[in-house]
């Protein structure tokens, strides 16, 4: 296991069960016990927290001088405010500007580096404070995780794992602390490089360490490929590294049959030499037979089942497809034949906090079991027949871990080892049962991320299932699918309209998916799309004339991927990246996508309202 968890709530030591090893053993009697015993949990972890940062500036402004030793839960919620990032930013700017008195953590725990959000979630990079131990917890639940899908996948440690991971460029901050993405601190860190998992994957560490994006992506996929009856499980961060991952052998297998073939790489495909050193050990000799196999599954045009069929003993795809990543399980069963998706943890940059304890599930169906020993958990909850608008949300409306109902939308409040108290994530979570005491929640939405031009507002979740309406109903039937989509507000004219930006593809990857569907299909997709929004934005639409027809705006192919090189560019991860699904203020994103625009639609039909709809919303 990891060293030093004392302080982090660490398995206790448990006998072998029978079929199980030591680590594994240990690991479940954990999870049993520490889902048990929530509320003893959590009181543990604020009593910890505040010992550690008790003398922080923060913490001794709200409680008036301190917590004088008073770690106890009553005080803490009396005294300490729940805030946004908004209210912490200046004591997280000071930190990152050089700033080393203990200001939002104690002095024995000091900010050691900044995390980068990755800022696609609705609005600006945020800097989040991390601690040196941080990585340990995260550790910890990868840990546990790996015990859970040991019990669902027997016979994994037999095989090799193809997961594509990146890091991404680093900084520092004014004051010199490291600035980087959370995973690429977690990939570089020693936990990470010194665990079971970077030697049953294919790909080597100078692959994953490699900020060259192709050339890492290149190195992954042809040790992939050459160790494919090897593969057991296959990866990424979220649902769209593997999309992206079959898209680049879409586009590179003839050059990499050519490499596999001659028995070592092209000098134009990669030119990093540690790459290329650690390449050649995997790509040790020509291989025609397999070069020949995979010209023979890559030229057909036919890309439905190509996971298995490269790499026939898959058994699931380890992949994050919760939130806006649902809209890639189509395309993922498409080039997966079906095989499970198995969603791993709920986290941020903030920190990881919830384990799926049935990763084979439908992933549709996925839902986290909160784990106690992460973070100190309150959860704001959401009940639109209490809540008005502007009636101001308070602290005192915070229900603890273990007083959640199954049911119920809450957003969640966490308080960490890294110096956030009381910090509203922003992630809007639904209670679907317990494990044991623990809740286990459903990722429905992140509460910031809205289209509204007239007080109705669409979420993340209602957005994705208008674009989906769409597309199934008008798309599929002509072998055409939403590759990929974003959104915003233009508010240029009177009403103001969203715009849904929409890059297509042909299903069989040859052609040109806008010369398949016409201008009559796209037109009734945007009534499609208003009919999928809520009663709500089409009372606005149809009765109050406020809100002007939807429109979609064809982009030309590649347009995402141009998304992302800015991303990247900007220091988002290439693990970590996630489009943007609303735009609100970002103008250098819009100018991009507003010049890719082939084409234009909109419908001059109404969508359908009854005004006994209003009581749906």
């Amino acid at each position: 296991m990891v060293e030093a968890l004392s302080t982090i709530g660490a398995p206790p030591t448990a006998p072998r069960s029978s079929g199980l090893s030591s680590t594994d053993a240990d690991n479940i009697r954990f999870i049993e016990e520490v889902t048990t015993n929530v509320d003893t949990e959590q009181e543990r972890v604020l009593e910890e927290i505040l010992s550690r940062h008790g003398e922080a500036e923060y913490l001794v402004k709200c409680c008036g001088g301190g917590l004088a030793g008073d770690t106890s839960r009553a005080t803490f919620r009396a005294k300490v405010p729940m805030v946004t990032y908004e209210d912490l930013e200046p004591y997280i700017r000071r930190i990152a500007d050089g700033d080393r008195s203990p200001i939002l953590t104690g002095s024995g725990h000091p900010v050691t580096e900044i995390f980068t959000s990755s800022g696609t979630s609705g609005g600006e990079r945020k800097m989040i404070p991390n601690v040196e131990d941080e990585v340990d917890r995260r550790y910890l639940l990868e840990s546990l995780f790996a015990t859970v899908l040991n019990q669902h996948v027997p016979g994994l440690d037999k095989g090799k794992a193809l997961y594509f991971l990146y890091v991404s460029s680093e900084g520092k901050t004014p004051g010199g602390l490291p600035s980087r993405t959370v995973m690429t601190s977690y990939y570089k860190s020693h936990q990470f490089t010194n665990s079971p998992f970077p030697r049953n994957n294919t790909s080597p560490m100078a692959a994953i360490l490699c900020l060259d994006t192709f050339q890492s992506s290149y190195a992954q996929m042809v040790c992939g490929l050459c160790q494919r009856e090897h593969v057991m499980h296959i990866g990424a961060a979220f649902a769209v590294g593997v999309v992206r991952a079959i898209h680049f052998l879409q586009q590179n297998w003839e050059q990499l049959s050519s490499d596999i073939e001659a028995g070592k790489l092209n000098p134009t495909s990669v030119t990093d030499p540690s790459v290329r050193e650690a390449v050649a050990h995997i790509l040790q000799r020509p291989d025609p037979e397999l070069a020949k196999f995979i010209r023979y599954e890559c030229s057909k045009g036919d890309w439905a089942g190509i996971i298995p069929r490269i790499w026939p003993n898959a058994k699931f795809l380890g992949i994050i497809v919760t939130g806006s990543m649902a809209q890639y399980i189509p395309t993922l069963n498409y080039y997966s034949g079906g095989l499970p998706m198995a969603s791993d943890i709920y986290g941020a940059s903030e920190g990881d906090f919830g384990l799926n304890l049935d990763p084979l599930c439908d992933p549709l169906e996925v839902s986290y079991t909160m784990m106690p020993n992460m973070a100190y958990f309150e959860f704001l909850p959401l009940d639109p027949d209490r809540q008005e608008d502007g009636v101001e949300i308070t602290a005192a409306q915070l229900v603890e871990l273990g007083q959640l109902e199954a049911g119920h939308e809450y957003e969640l409040v966490v308080t960490t080892y890294t110096g956030l108290n009381r910090y509203r994530v922003g992630d809007v979570l639904r209670v679907t049962g317990f494990h044991n005491a623990a809740p286990m929640v459903r990722f429905v939405r992140r509460g910031n991320v809205l289209l509204s031009v007239d007080g109705e507002k669409t979420d993340e979740a209602e957005l994705h299932r208008a674009v989906e309406r769409a597309a199934s109903l008008l798309l599929r039937p002509h072998g055409v699918a939403v590759a990929e989509y974003t959104s915003r507000v233009c508010t240029k004219d009177v009403p103001g309209h969203y715009v849904i930006y929409c890059e297509l593809e042909v299903n069989n990857g040859s052609g040109n998916a806008a010369a398949v569907v016409d201008g009559d299909v796209l037109e009734r997709c945007c009534l499609e799309m208003e009919e999928g929004l809520s009663s709500v934005y089409r009372q606005k639409r149809v009765v109050d004339k406020s809100i002007a027809p939807l429109e979609i705006w064809i982009v030309r192919p590649g347009t995402f991927g141009e998304l992302l090189d800015y991303a990247i560019s900007r220091g988002t991860s290439l693990s970590q990246y996630k489009v943007p699904r609303c735009i609100s203020e970002s103008p250098p994103i819009i100018d991009l996508l507003d010049s890719c625009v082939m084409s234009n639609h909109f419908t001059s039909t109404l969508p359908m309202w009854a005004p006994d709809q209003r009581s749906n919303n």
